[in-house]
């Protein structure tokens, strides 16, 4: 949520902002709301006042003399009042609901752009392999492997679901405890959240629960729905608090699964485990003074960077275009991954993000600190971004580490974590016999 004050003092730079962005929002009605909101507070006020001299008037009138006129103006005002409040109050309600829909102020270096083609390369980092042979996909390899079963996952739950089987489940946590202990080593306490969150939870963070802007499940009834990422939780945590500055910042790296609907998205270049209704994931979170969060953006991506690395997994980074930003976030990186398998002769997929949201959500969420410079209350920054979408990860492992024989090698970085250097269809045979 944006500072009504802010705007005030820029409304030019706001309407640039959402002219940037591709939001439509009528700007100057919403100004005008914000004058009519004031005007009719002060109106009450003022109809208060009135009432309260009246009332003291009588009340110091030993005669009584004007009991009778006193009454009367007093009871008038008093149903001049009541409807005056119940006009504000229906007009409060409409700006909250208007400003609660404009997105965050943008950082000067984000580029200007309409959609993810409009990003901004800014480093690659690895090599894409040559295969001497003829590659394949994480979904055919999966099938041959035994790894990853699409056909069971849809019978039970529908299109966009899937088992993971034999090595592929102990790759998945062998990839979540490589990752811990590299954002445990770098600061970050370490959490499991719960997969359900009150909608106020979610609009809060900024994400849509309702409507055809949502992209998650809500639970019918409960005003409660499945989360679409910790970050929900994690933000959710903190809401209402006012946090001791000693404690500044926080740093989190938190285990959920996640949940989305995905609607319209299809395609070759969403197939299989890269865009699926249900996945794991583990999100980093900051929270700290505003001063610090250009800071802890840049840590958050130097820790993704290095996950990668490790991997040894050929990516680049982007800085995201305005148009590719989100609501809440003032600027964002995604790191993308070479992924063989993808599109026709392969490509680079998004595989984590890392967002600089300032104090958007905290307003949003009325998170807090003491600060102790102003003796005043202040609106923390908040971050986040993606350790690992662990699903997307397997895929760009699975399809970088593969071999012409059809096995697949594992990343240096994951053996201490697993029993096994690679998988094969003999290996997968094995294991389905134990």
């Amino acid at each position: 949520m944006i500072n009504i004050k802010d705007i005030l003092e820029d409304v030019a730079g706001m309407k640039a902002n959402l002219s940037a962005r591709g939001v439509s929002f009528d700007l100057d009605q919403f100004l005008f709301l914000y004058d009519a909101m004031k005007s009719q507070k002060q109106n009450l006020e003022e109809m208060q006042r009135k009432l309260n001299a009246i009332s003291k008037a009588i009340k110091n009138d030993p005669l009584k003399s004007d009991f009778q006129y006193g009454h009367s103006e007093a009871s008038a005002l008093k149903g001049n009042i009541l409807g005056a409040k119940n006009s504000y109050t229906l007009l409060v309600e409409e700006f909250n609901m208007l400003l609660r829909q404009l997105p965050n102020w943008t950082s000067p270096d984000v580029p200007a752009g309409q959609s993810d083609e409009d990003n901004l390369t800014i480093k690659f980092k690895g090599r894409a392999p040559i295969f001497g042979f003829r590659h394949k996909d994480h979904v055919q390899l999966g099938q041959e492997l035994d790894l990853i079963d699409f056909d069971s996952g849809t019978k039970v739950s529908g299109a966009k679901f899937y088992f993971l089987r034999n090595q592929a489940v102990f790759l998945q946590h062998a990839l979540k405890g490589f990752i811990f202990n590299k954002a445990l080593k770098a600061g970050f306490t370490p959490l499991q959240t719960p997969d359900i969150s009150y909608n106020h939870i979610l609009e809060g963070v900024g994400f849509a629960p309702k409507g055809d802007e949502s992209n998650t499940y809500g639970l019918d009834g409960l005003e409660k729905s499945l989360i679409a990422t910790a970050e929900i939780c994690v933000a959710g945590m903190h809401a209402g608090e006012i946090i001791d500055e000693s404690k500044l910042p926080l740093l989190y790296i938190a285990e959920s699964h996640c949940f989305r609907r995905e609607a319209g998205a299809s395609g070759r270049s969403s197939k299989g485990l890269y865009r699926v209704h249900q996945f794991e994931k583990l999100e980093l979170f900051v929270i700290c003074k505003p001063e610090d969060s250009v800071k802890y953006h840049d840590k958050i991506l130097e820790l993704q960077e290095a996950i990668y690395s490790e991997l040894g997994i050929p990516y680049k980074v982007v800085i995201n275009c305005t148009g590719d930003l989100g609501a809440p976030a003032y600027k964002k990186y995604d790191i993308e991954a070479w992924m063989p398998g993808k599109g026709t002769a392969g490509e680079y997929g998004e595989i984590t993000s890392a967002s600089n949201c300032t104090d958007y959500q905290a307003r949003r969420l009325d998170i807090k600190y003491r600060d102790s410079a102003s003796k005043s209350n202040r609106y923390v920054h908040t971050l986040n971004g993606t350790a690992s979408a662990l699903g997307r990860t397997m895929v760009a492992i699975i399809e970088n580490y593969q071999c012409a024989d059809g096995s697949v090698k594992m990343p240096e970085a994951l053996k201490r974590y697993l029993d096994f250097d690679e998988i094969s269809v003999a290996s997968s045979r094995r294991s389905a016999s134990v």
